[in-house]
Parts: C-alpha cells; structure tokens; sequence
C-alpha cells in the first residue's frame, strides 16, 4: 500500500486525496517538485526545495516559514517508510495555493501535497538503448520570469511529449522563440563536443534542472569544460553526444538525432560519477 501526504493528512493513495477546488487541480496554480529517493531517502533535497519555495515565489504564494529541506525530508521518509520504500523510489512535492476564488485567489496562502511511488532501481543507470530525437516545432517556449520553474502551467511539454510518441520518437527538443534548443519534454539537454560540455543558459529560457546543476557541479570537479549559452539545431549534427538529464532518470544518451548517430562516452563517465558522489555522501551520513 502506498501513501500521500495532503496538507499534513496522511492517506492511502487508491482514493480520492485531493479536496474540491483545490487550485493546482483547477487552474494549474502551483509549483512542483520530482525527487529521486535512494535508500528510502530524499536525494538532494536542499536544492530541490529552494527551487520550490523560489518557484512559490514568483507566483506570488506564500509558503509557511517552516516549509523548510527539514520539514519536508522528515514527511517524505514518513511516507516511504510508511509505504515499505526502503530502496529506489520518486517522490513529487506540490505547494498549490490554498483553495478559494476563480482566476483572482481568495488567499496567497499554499497547501502541500506529497506523493512517493517505488523505482524500478536504486541507483542511477544509463539506458542501454540510446534515445531518437528530433525537434518539436508546433509551440515555442517563451522566455518569461517564470521559464526557470517547475510550475503546473505544463501543457507545453506534455503535447512535446505526446508528438514524441505520434512520431515514434523517445523524445523531442522544446524551442525558445529565437529557434534555441532548450530541453526535451522532461529533461534538460547537454551537448558534448569535443570533450566540452555545453548546456542551454538559464537566460534562454529552460528549466533551472537540479540535475543539471548537479552535473554542471561534476564536471567542474572533475576538470570538464562546461559552458552555458545558446545552442542551435546545427551544433546538434556537430556534436559527438548529446544526453539528457532529470533529477529521476539521471543521465540518459541520445544515440541519434535525424540522421547524426551518437557516442555515449560522457554520459557513461556522469553515470558513474553521480552514482560516487551518492554514495560516498550515504557512507558519510547514514540519515544522509
């Protein structure tokens, strides 16, 4: 039996756990977060709940003071443990704002939700069969003071998602408005030529990912060249990889994009490298 989290109620989730009205469900009016769960445990949870509360924030919602890395790792292993999560899992974190009014909110005020389900592995792993990609052209992605966060407002990636599928694709590239190549429909993008890792800049208009900055993080550590800029369809057929990252799946290669064919090489070198940092951080602090 798996359990939610509804604004400090806890419940089982094979019924209904959302109130009537809730404003994340009737205007997609909140933010939200997806975090990897190994060991039963919260994955880089300071991170992801700074881009929360910063998210909460620019939608003019107004977290509780105590909505704090602390408050939300102890009600997630609640639920994992609660749930029998012991090894690999997922977890999403909502904060919506609290229900009242139509388009003008009765109140500023946010309620939380969290939802935890079991993950097939309990450590990060690249796909062994390299991903198709091509390029979403219907909608451009605008660039606004809200393109950096995960807010509910997501109908974009989910029709890239579903012309992935139309176009038997694994994936397609979202777009800003200069014709930049920002993300896929859940992850964000690097592009490795010549040893250097290049990434879209937040200022173009993608997702501020956590992983991508975990792996932004990495590669300085480890002596790879990583810039953040404009890229363009054309430094795709230049590349010699290109791989995806999400704080879930980790790292995963795309083999080709149109008719360019891909190396995996660096993709494998981060699997390894995320999987290190982990671990050793597990030896060092069992509660993590």
């Amino acid at each position: 039996m798996l359990y939610i989290n509804n604004n400090g109620v806890i419940l089982t989730n094979d019924a209904p756990t959302i109130h009537a009205g809730n404003r994340g469900h009737v205007y997609g009016d909140g933010v939200f977060e997806s975090i990897r769960i190994m060991n039963g445990v919260p994955l880089n949870i300071d991170n992801h709940i700074r881009r929360l509360l910063e998210g909460a924030k620019a939608i003019k919602i107004r977290p509780a003071s105590y909505f704090t890395p602390e408050f939300f790792k102890e009600k997630i292993m609640e639920l994992t443990q609660k749930s029998e999560i012991t090894e690999g899992g997922r977890c999403r974190i909502s904060l919506d704002r609290v229900t009242g009014g139509a388009y003008k909110p009765e109140s500023n005020e946010a309620t939380f939700f969290i939802e935890v389900y079991p993950y097939e592995t309990n450590n990060f792993e690249l796909n062994s069969k390299g991903l198709e990609v091509d390029q979403y052209t219907d909608i451009k992605k605008q660039k606004n003071f809200l393109s950096n966060f995960k807010t509910k407002s997501g109908l974009i990636y989910v029709m890239a998602a579903i012309n992935a599928t139309e176009r038997k694709l694994d994936d397609v590239l979202i777009q800003n408005d200069r014709g930049g190549i920002l993300e896929s429909s859940s992850c964000n993008i690097f592009v490795v030529s010549n040893g250097v890792l290049y990434t879209p800049g937040l200022e173009e208009g993608c997702l501020a990912g956590t992983m991508r900055m975990q792996i932004i993080n990495l590669a300085i550590a480890n002596g790879i060249k990583v810039y953040e800029c404009n890229i363009l369809p054309q430094n795709l057929l230049a590349a010699d990889e290109i791989f995806f990252t999400n704080a879930i799946r980790g790292v995963n290669w795309v083999s080709g994009y149109r008719t360019k064919r891909y190396f995996n090489n660096m993709s494998r070198k981060f699997v390894a490298l995320l999987n290190d940092s982990w671990e050793n951080q597990f030896n060092e602090s069992p509660t993590l």
